[in-house]
């Protein structure tokens, strides 16, 4: 384990290091994975190519949220600890990042010609809408005048953020009756909440052919989304409770790294027989080897300078990266389009632009706004530390 950042509380546990670093390399690879999706959606929504199932960094997010958040909270909350700490510890934490994606969201709107999709010209005033909703976390309904993009986005300024609301719902469950069940009981929720995604993945209920729900508020995708969510996040929980470190783990972090890549770098799979093949897949990915990877990690301990300088950096870029790239990615889809680029033959070298731009965005948004604006925060509204 490690310390924790500068910009961490004063009484955070040390953190699994492993996990940080996983959780950067997830990042990363989503960042990827959204350069391809653009193509994708330049050619007509094609399949995405090359890292095809990069959508299941989410759910990867979700169980690792799930375990830190055990670890850090289940011994303390409602003992050393009271709910509203807790909810000023996770919105100091998750909120910051929030709003400076829907900032980044507004400004790369007006660069894109403050049009939807389909060209129509957006009023400033819903642009400004949209804004004081994200900033609020106020999901966008399809069809409202705030969404702006046309496409039902539940956070049309910056659309994975779709996930940190569900994020924000978790943590919210788990203060207020998550944390109090008993191993038994959580272990049925997660049975419980098991059966429901698997059927959402195995049928391919919403129809997307992929586990790809939650991103808007249309049919049952909120439903879905709430699913994806509750069970790795759960499942994680149950794992930190569980947790006991496997013996003599070298390279955990090289490993469960080139594990991720390859899992999401596998082609989409066709066919349905009674179930989906690519729902199968992705089931297997969520209820079988993410778990795996995350209590292999956990295991795990960096060994050298190298490693740890890795694992110290990608996890701290790890979430501004998720937070501000798609903003970036927006303006990159409209150019695409535009100029009838369908591969990444044709646009290596501006992708490599936006894949380089994201991160050094995300790093300096980390120093110059996200660590300075936590620390001013847990000293203006936590107490401090006896």
């Amino acid at each position: 384990m490690s310390r924790p950042s500068s910009a961490a509380f004063a009484d955070s546990k040390p953190h699994y290091e492993l996990l940080d670093g996983l959780r950067g390399v997830a990042a990363l690879l989503v960042v990827f994975y959204h350069i391809f999706e653009g193509l994708s959606f330049a050619a007509g929504g094609t399949l995405i190519t090359t890292i095809n199932h990069g959508y299941l960094a989410v759910d990867f997010f979700f169980i690792l949220s799930g375990f830190v958040i055990g670890y850090a909270y289940d011994d303390r909350l409602g003992k050393t600890m009271t709910l509203g700490n807790f909810f000023k510890r996770r919105l100091i934490r998750l909120h910051p990042m929030i709003v400076l994606g829907a900032v980044l969201g507004v400004v790369f709107y007006i660069l894109q010609g403050c049009e939807q999709w389909d060209g129509t010209h957006v009023a400033t005033s819903f642009i400004m809408l949209a804004l004081l909703c994200a900033m609020f976390f106020i999901p966008a309904a399809p069809g409202a005048c705030y969404d702006i993009r046309g496409n039902a986005e539940m956070f049309p300024l910056n659309g994975p953020s779709w996930s940190l609301f569900f994020e924000y719902i978790g943590n919210l469950l788990y203060a207020l009756f998550i944390h109090r069940l008993s191993t038994r009981a959580l272990a049925v929720l997660v049975t419980l909440t098991g059966i429901g995604l698997a059927w959402f993945t195995l049928f391919d209920v919403v129809g997307y052919g992929m586990i790809g729900v939650g991103w808007t508020l249309d049919g049952l995708n909120f439903f879905g989304g709430l699913l994806r969510m509750l069970f790795p996040f759960s499942l994680g929980m149950l794992l930190s409770r569980k947790f006991k470190p496997l013996k003599n783990v070298r390279g955990a972090f090289w490993i469960c790294s080139v594990v991720l890549l390859a899992l999401f770098c596998v082609p989409y799979i066709e066919g349905k027989h009674v179930i989906t093949f690519n729902g199968l897949y992705e089931a297997v990915c969520i209820f079988v080897i993410f778990p795996c990877l995350v209590w292999l990690a956990a295991s795990g301990k960096t060994t050298d300078r190298h490693s740890t300088l890795i694992c110290k950096f990608s996890g701290d870029i790890s979430y501004p990266l998720y937070a501000v790239h798609y903003p970036v990615m927006y303006l990159f889809y409209s150019w695409l389009i535009e100029n009838k680029y369908y591969t990444l033959g044709e646009v290596w070298h501006v992708a490599l632009v936006v894949y380089v731009g994201s991160i050094l965005l995300a790093y300096a948004a980390l120093k110059w706004y996200d660590e300075p604006v936590r620390k001013w925060l847990t000293k203006r509204f936590l107490p401090k530390k006896k």
